[in-house]
């Protein structure tokens, strides 16, 4: 007998080429996501993820992009409104930061942890709240992957091969069975793409 996860979940969000990779060799580079990642689906896609979520966690390099950059969407002209939405939720959420080299959060609701991740995602999940999302933070969602933590697995793949790059999926994952709860083609071709971790009862 099979199940879906039940209580706090943790949710892990990419963005993927089509040929399965995250990043270019130059990280920095996210010319290829740009034209996908502010279109309907993609903005439907991220507001499904945050909505039941109440905490953030993310390593050190995406905590400052992220927390760099979203709180500057809050008033600013010509925004869309979704945009603003997500912006407003990831300042006023619990957001837990994976890092040996801060030793205190700049940003509010923010707390710097130096732990193992998956002791952190377990500690987390067996707490009260919502959802706990990992966006985009590649290192986080190995980490996690990699100990079977992973409830929910929502992809954004883009019609794109990048041919160069970093893979999000190792090769010595364990193995384990996933159940599509949800498929959105978008105009341009991306998919957004929803898997809950189908576990044994």
């Amino acid at each position: 007998m099979t199940r879906q996860t039940t209580g706090r979940r943790v949710v892990a969000n990419m963005s993927l080429s089509l040929d399965g990779r995250y990043a270019k060799s130059d990280p920095l580079d996210m010319g290829w996501v740009m034209p996908y990642a502010v279109t309907d689906v993609a903005r439907a896609h991220l507001t499904s993820l945050w909505e039941p979520a109440t905490t953030a966690l993310l390593g050190r390099v995406n905590a400052e992009g992220f927390l760099g950059f979203w709180p500057t969407v809050i008033g600013m002209e010509g925004a869309d409104p979704r945009d603003e939405a997500f912006a407003k939720w990831l300042v006023e959420a619990d957001k837990v930061v994976l890092s040996s080299t801060l030793r205190e959060a700049p940003w509010e609701r923010a707390a710097v942890v130096d732990r193992p991740t998956a002791e952190v995602a377990a500690e987390l999940k067996a707490g009260e709240g919502g959802d706990i999302v990992v966006f985009s933070s590649a290192s986080v969602i190995k980490a996690l992957l990699a100990a079977d933590l992973v409830d929910r697995l929502a992809l954004m793949v883009f019609p794109i091969f990048l041919g160069e790059g970093t893979h999000l999926f190792a090769d010595d994952l364990p193995a384990n069975r996933w159940t599509l709860v949800s498929q959105t083609a978008g105009e341009h071709g991306e998919l957004a793409l929803v898997y809950d971790r189908t576990r044994r009862a």
